[in-house]
């Protein structure tokens, strides 16, 4: 018998098992870097002591106002200081963090608050007509405002609700804080889209956050205290995980309120050496004017994601200095978990060809343990670059589920694999890359839109008969919803009006930019043909 088949007195113990979880990670560099800058925005300059110190205000504050361990605490704010500070603050105190988009509309905005039962909520002033229209709209009890005054922009509180530091001073700076026992705790509640319907409210846990930081290390080929510009809003996916991360580094977060590119061009010039967005932002880069681009002399590192970026757009951008990654992921993987990861032969290549390679979405994050493409029969598609199927993964950073919804949990863990529902090839060395997306999505700006959704909405103007939004080639965002539109017999309406109609009843980015009226293309059996419609706008691009 071997000795290993006796493990008599090898048993976890305090000493030998902690649970994984990012708060370590902000801890730590507390204690080795206190004077360290952790956080910049505008005029404020935050210490990693400094920083610790107001993540335990928030704790403590929050346990104060009665939040308990598994309660959920949301806001609705912009990349600012405080919506890092809620990453730790909120569970230090055993709390459930959900980041709200600030994009979304009121109706939506009452359901996320109804359906996870959000205790309390920071939000800016921006968006407080929003949350308390929300508030008023909800079925259940409403939450706690808290208002986040950005003196940096001008946005000053109402002064209807507690001021975010005057909260702050309720709480303790030294107070302790309640780490989790167990790493399948869950540490964030992010909800999707609502691609088929109403959002989803998908749950994150502090193992799956804390392997994300780590292997996110080791894929951006990151050394000790990087300068990080949050582009990437913190409601998509705790900004791909970013601001958890940035501790283990001891970097600084460079807090973003507009994304502009004069703002990006000033933040590399004072230092920023990696950032996160969708391919808008490097447009956005690229076609900034010569008067708002900054000299720098270091390579800028930049993962893109949310659509692929055009090859024109990679090659472009490459030659000011930024070196582009793409990465794929989905609010049920904590953000990105593959990437294009690149190989040394590839240098030779062209440029045309690099930048092709460039938009794959790629192989599996190092936290992660494997990807694949399955065909209808959830067997694994051929390695030809040609032959399409359902990207499904697994691994550590893979959300818990889907909260109060085990059905659709069940559903998207089937056979072992979270499916994404995103339609791929896969290139014979294993990358993949998106060729369609399932459920007609329409990724704008990095936003997911259910086409369906803006349909239902359309529909119920009294003179649309029939309707269908598919994505159409958009310069600045990627892809915008278009409208086809099929008129009731005898009565008129144009695009203005058809438009104005949408953005009445849909969240601004969601309303269709285009309308073509017309007889819409069908099967025998009436479906909408889709495909045909997409290929109309192709053509006419």
């Amino acid at each position: 018998m071997g000795w290993m088949k006796d493990e008599t007195g090898l048993e976890k113990c305090d000493a030998n098992h902690v649970a994984l979880t990012p708060l370590s990670h902000l801890n730590r560099a507390a204690q080795i870097w206190p004077e360290r800058e952790a956080v910049v925005y505008g005029n404020i300059r935050r210490t990693y002591a400094e920083y610790h110190a107001r993540v335990s205000r928030l704790a403590s504050a929050l346990t104060r106002a009665g939040v308990e361990p598994g309660d959920v605490v949301a806001t609705l704010l912009p990349n600012l200081p405080a919506q890092a500070e809620a990453h730790f603050g909120v569970p230090a105190c055993g709390a459930v963090l959900n980041t709200i988009n600030t994009r979304l509309e009121v109706d939506t905005v009452a359901y996320i608050f109804d359906h996870g039962e959000a205790k309390i909520v920071l939000v800016d002033p921006q968006f407080l007509p929003v949350a308390a229209a929300a508030c008023e709209q909800m079925e259940g009890t409403p939450p706690r405002l808290i208002e986040v005054a950005d003196n940096v922009a001008g946005v000053h509180a109402s002064g209807l609700h507690m001021t975010y530091e005057d909260f702050l001073q309720t709480g303790d700076p030294d107070a302790p804080w309640l780490m989790p026992k167990d790493e399948w705790e869950s540490i964030a509640l992010n909800y999707t889209s609502g691609t088929t319907g109403r959002p989803k409210g998908v749950v994150y846990h502090h193992r799956g956050a804390y392997l994300m930081t780590m292997g996110t290390v080791i894929s951006w080929r990151m050394t000790l205290h990087p300068r990080f510009l949050a582009i990437v809003p913190l409601f998509h996916c705790n900004g791909w995980c970013h601001t958890w991360m940035m501790p283990v580094l001891g970097g600084t977060v460079h807090c973003c309120r507009d994304i502009t590119a004069e703002a990006i061009y000033d933040a590399i010039a004072g230092g920023v050496t990696h950032f996160g967005g969708a391919p808008i932002v490097l447009n956005m880069i690229v076609n900034a004017p010569e008067a708002t681009r900054k000299a720098f002399d270091h390579t800028v590192e930049v993962f893109t994601a949310g659509a692929p970026p055009a090859p024109a757009t990679l090659s472009a951008i490459g030659k000011l200095g930024f070196n582009i990654t793409q990465v794929y992921g989905l609010t049920e993987t904590y953000g990105h978990v593959t990437e294009c990861l690149w190989k040394d032969d590839w240098n030779a290549l062209p440029a045309d060809e690099q930048a092709a390679i460039k938009a794959r979405q790629g192989v599996i994050f190092p936290m992660m343990e494997d990807i694949t493409v399955l065909d209808a029969e959830g067997q694994p598609i051929a390695q030809d670059a040609t032959a399409q199927g359902e990207i499904a993964i697994r691994g550590n950073s893979v959300m818990k589920g889907y909260l109060k919804n085990p059905e659709a949990t069940q559903e998207a863990f089937k056979g072992g694999y979270f499916h994404t529902g995103d339609i791929a090839i896969q290139h014979p060395d294993g990358y993949v890359q998106i060729a369609d997306r399932a459920k007609d999505i329409i990724i704008s700006g990095g936003e997911n839109i259910s086409s369906v959704e803006v349909e239902g909405a359309l529909m119920g103007h009294p003179a649309v008969m029939l309707c269908a939004v598919v994505a159409k080639p958009d310069d600045k965002w990627g892809e915008v919803p278009c409208a086809f539109v099929e008129l009731k017999d005898g009565v008129t309406a144009t695009e203005a009006e058809i438009i104005a109609f949408a953005r009445e009843r849909l969240a601004g980015y969601k309303s269709p930019k285009a309308v073509v009226f017309g007889e819409l293309p069908k099967t025998s059996t009436g479906k909408i043909q889709k495909f045909e419609l997409r290929q109309r706008l192709r053509q006419s691009a």
